[in-house]
């Protein structure tokens, strides 16, 4: 049927860091849905994941900046400047640059204006991931078409974005799904009864992520020659705290035998190594830069503890729930990590892992020699966790919930 072909909205693709997303644009093709990926940007990394080569929709780029395609832009405005959904599309932008008036405003109306105009043949609903700026694209996008539109929130664009902006997304959109409890509670009371909130885990791909049986070294951190190794993936970002995590390393105990390993890139890395430096934990540490999935699931595999100091940033930015996270608690790989957003559920406190208060090294690091120290406290700890996340965080639920999401709209547009 001519409405299964789906026009997805995303903010660059590919992306490493967004392995979930990816996951996901593979899941629904595999369910029968036809997609056709926008980027508002095109992407950055040399490196992709096998996921990316797997899924086959065709990807399309948006002018990133409207002054570098004007004639896409030109072109475009007259396509649809005499058409009605031009001006229902102006008044709600003329409403957001009441209320924001800045150029990254016009600029997303510039861009849905090209995707309206170079539009798929036979695409008839938009789906955008991430409510602020892909959304903002694909709202005015649905207007300009006069299409239905749904929504993916995860977590920067749910704790960023302006309450009268979430809401206005979600009145417009039919429906939005965002994946952890605490972005629910926020989005449903933002949609005061006016719009359809569901909760939906990502998950993960359990058959790319399969268990780890062998066991791991029973490594307690008192031979030097054999250091208990501490993992984390991120990028090198402030909401992901890896100035409280290096803090936390300086303090343990000079005698104990460990080792940090960091996977992912980021804009604050150069600092955060100064930092290393200036602890005096230049020896100890390792930065791997940005690998691919399959290079980070043997280091998962490799690792004797993960450790990630989430924090809420200034702008007030934070994590949903870490994909990270369930990737290392898939390898029964005992974690720690701080108590804010979705963290707490996934690790439930000595359960299926150690929780800390935010912006407490000396709390994180006492946990870190916990864990160190005690190897069969990391093995039990390992065990329950994998055994959560096969248990409740299998993406295939995620994906039957968005083809019964979108199914629901077919059956009632028929």
């Amino acid at each position: 049927m001519q409405h299964r072909k789906i026009v997805v909205v995303l903010k660059g693709y590919p992306r490493l860091s967004e392995t979930f997303i990816a996951q996901e644009l593979l899941g629904l093709e595999r369910a029968g849905f036809d997609l056709i990926l926008v980027a508002l940007r095109r992407p950055t990394e040399a490196k992709r994941h096998p996921v990316h080569d797997e899924i086959k929709a065709p990807v399309h780029y948006l002018p990133e900046y409207l002054h570098e395609e004007p004639l896409r832009v030109v072109r475009s405005l007259f396509v649809y400047l005499l058409r009605p959904g031009f001006w229902r599309a102006l008044g709600s932008l003329a409403i957001d640059l009441g209320r924001d008036f800045t150029r990254n405003r016009a600029r997303r109306f510039g861009q849905a204006l090209v995707l309206a105009a170079e539009w798929p043949e036979g695409a008839g609903w938009l789906h955008a991931h991430f409510a602020h700026t892909p959304a903002s694209v694909t709202r005015y996008a649905s207007q300009l078409r006069g299409l239905p539109w749904s929504c993916s929130a995860h977590a920067k664009d749910i704790w960023t974005s302006a309450d009268w902006d979430l809401a206005g997304k979600l009145s417009s959109a039919r429906w939005t799904v965002t994946c952890t409890k605490a972005g629910f509670d926020r989005l449903r009371k933002l949609a005061n009864g006016n719009s359809s909130v569901h909760l939906s885990y990502h998950g993960l791909d359990l058959d790319r992520f399969g268990g780890f049986g062998e066991a791991r070294k029973q490594h307690d951190g008192s031979a030097p020659d054999e250091p208990v190794i501490v993992l984390s993936v991120g990028r090198a970002v402030e909401k992901k705290g890896y100035d409280t995590l290096l803090e936390a390393l300086a303090l343990l105990p000079g005698d104990l035998a460990w080792r940090f390993e960091h996977i992912g890139g980021g804009d604050e890395l150069e600092q955060f190594k100064a930092l290393a430096q200036k602890l005096g934990l230049d020896g100890r540490v390792s930065w791997k830069g940005a690998l691919a999935q399959e290079e980070v699931l043997e280091h998962y595999r490799c690792a004797d503890i993960f450790a990630l100091a989430c924090r809420i940033a200034a702008n007030g930015d934070r994590d949903g729930l870490p994909n990270v996270l369930v990737e290392a608690a898939s390898q029964r790989l005992a974690c720690v990590s701080t108590d804010i957003s979705g963290v707490p559920e996934l690790l439930s406190p000595d359960e299926t892992g150690l929780l800390v208060p935010t912006e407490n090294p000396i709390a994180l690091a006492q946990a870190l020699e916990r864990l160190i120290r005690d190897p069969v406290l990391r093995a039990r700890l390992g065990d329950a966790a994998e055994r959560r996340v096969r248990g409740n965080f299998d993406h295939l639920a995620s994906i039957g919930q968005l083809k019964e999401l979108f199914e629901r709209e077919w059956r009632a547009a028929e």
